[in-house]
C-alpha cells in the first residue's frame, strides 16, 4: 500500500532500522538492532538537576527482582506525583536505555518522580511475566512513596506501544488486586489486542516499524504457541469490564495497524464511565515519535506533557 506520510517524516525513513521480527534469530538480529536506534535518538540535557539511579525492586512471587531506573528531580521540598512507566517493544524488544532521553525529559518538564521499568521480555518470558513485573514495580513504588519523594496520592502508569499495552494490563491487575490505588493512565500508541482483526491491523502489512507481520510475532512470543484462553492482563482489549479503572489519555497514529484497537478501547473506557481522552494523530506512523524533528511529533509530546500534568495534578 501507499501511505500519505506528512512530509516531514518522510526523508527519515530510510534511516530507521528495519525491523522484522519473522522468528527468533531475526529477533535477535533485532535487538542487536536496538543500538542503531539509540544513536540517532538526539540525546537530552536537562535544564534542571535530576539525579537518575538504577536499582532493583522485588519481583512476583518466585521470580528474579526487577531492575528499574528511578528519575527524581533535586532538592524536592515536598512530595511529587510519581509516575511508573514501562517502555515499548513489542513485549520482545527495548530497555530502560532505549527510552532514557524521553523519560529523563518528561521528569525535568513536569518535575515529577519516575521510575522505569525493565521488565522481562518474551519469548524468553511470556505471559505474564511482563506484566508481573511492571505490577510489581508499581507495589514497590506506592509503599515507597514517601522515602521516594512521591505524593500517593497521585501516582500514575503509562507508556507506548507493548508500554501501553502493559500499562493497560498493570491498571487492571491494580483495580482487581484491591491497589495500589492510581490517579491516571497513560496509553500511547497502546497494543491491546491479540486477536488482529481489526480494519488497520488486516490493512497495514508494510507500514514502517510496526506492521501486522510484526504483531502477529509479538503476540505469538508473548501468548505462547498454545495460549488457549487468553487473559484481559495479557490483552487489555479483551477485559469485559472498564469501570473504576483511573483517568485515561490514549493515542493513536493513522497509518499503524494499533490504530484501531487504541481507538476501541478508548471508546470502551468512555463508556464504562472512565473520563478519556482520545488523540489521533494524522499522517504518522507507529514510532514515527523518533523523529524529534518533526512538528507533528512536536506536538505530541506536548500533548503527552499536557496530559501528564492535568492527570497527575503537577
Amino acid at each position: 500500500m501507499s501511505y500519505a506520510i506528512d512530509p516531514e517524516l518522510l526523508p527519515w525513513l530510510d534511516m530507521l532500522p528495519g525491523v522484522v521480527l519473522k522468528d527468533y534469530d531475526a529477533l535477535l538480529t533485532a535487538r542487536a538492532g536496538q543500538a542503531q536506534l539509540s544513536e540517532i535518538m538526539p540525546s537530552y540535557e536537562p535544564a534542571n538537576q535530576i539525579d537518575v539511579r538504577d536499582t532493583t525492586v522485588p519481583g512476583p512471587s518466585d521470580a528474579p527482582d526487577v531492575p528499574v531506573r528511578i528519575y527524581t528531580p533535586a532538592n524536592l521540598e515536598a512530595p511529587v506525583p510519581g509516575l511508573v512507566y514501562i517502555h515499548g517493544g513489542g513485549f520482545v524488544l527495548g530497555d530502560l536505555d532505549m527510552f532514557h532521553a524521553h523519560v529523563l525529559r518528561l521528569a525535568d518538564e513536569l518535575g515529577i518522580v519516575i521510575v522505569s521499568v525493565d521488565y522481562r521480555l518474551a519469548p524468553e518470558h511470556p505471559f505474564p511475566a511482563p506484566v508481573e513485573d511492571c505490577y510489581a514495580a508499581l507495589k514497590w513504588v506506592a509503599a515507597k512513596a514517601e522515602e521516594l519523594g512521591i505524593d500517593p496520592a497521585r501516582i500514575g502508569v503509562g507508556g507506548e506501544s507493548a508500554g501501553g499495552g502493559l500499562t493497560a494490563g498493570t491498571v487492571l491487575l491494580a483495580r482487581d488486586r484491591g491497589g495500589p490505588e492510581l490517579c491516571f493512565q497513560y496509553l500511547g500508541i497502546p497494543e491491546l489486542d491479540d486477536r488482529l482483526d481489526t480494519e488497520s491491523m488486516r490493512d497495514y502489512v508494510d507500514t514502517p516499524l510496526w506492521n501486522r507481520p510484526n504483531a502477529i510475532f509479538s503476540w505469538a512470543s508473548y501468548l505462547g504457541a498454545e495460549p488457549g484462553d487468553v487473559s484481559p492482563y495479557a490483552a487489555p482489549a479483551r477485559a469485559t469490564d472498564l469501570a473504576g479503572l483511573p483517568p485515561a489519555f490514549v493515542t493513536t497514529c493513522q497509518y499503524d495497524p494499533l490504530r484501531d484497537e487504541g481507538i476501541e478501547y478508548a471508546r470502551r473506557l468512555a463508556h464504562a464511565g472512565v473520563p478519556t481522552e482520545l488523540r489521533h494523530y494524522p499522517a504518522t506512523f507507529h514510532g514515527s515519535s523518533f523523529i524529534e524533528s518533526a512538528a507533528i511529533t512536536r506536538r505530541m509530546f506536548a500533548d503527552e506533557v499536557e496530559a501528564l500534568r492535568r492527570g497527575l495534578r503537577v
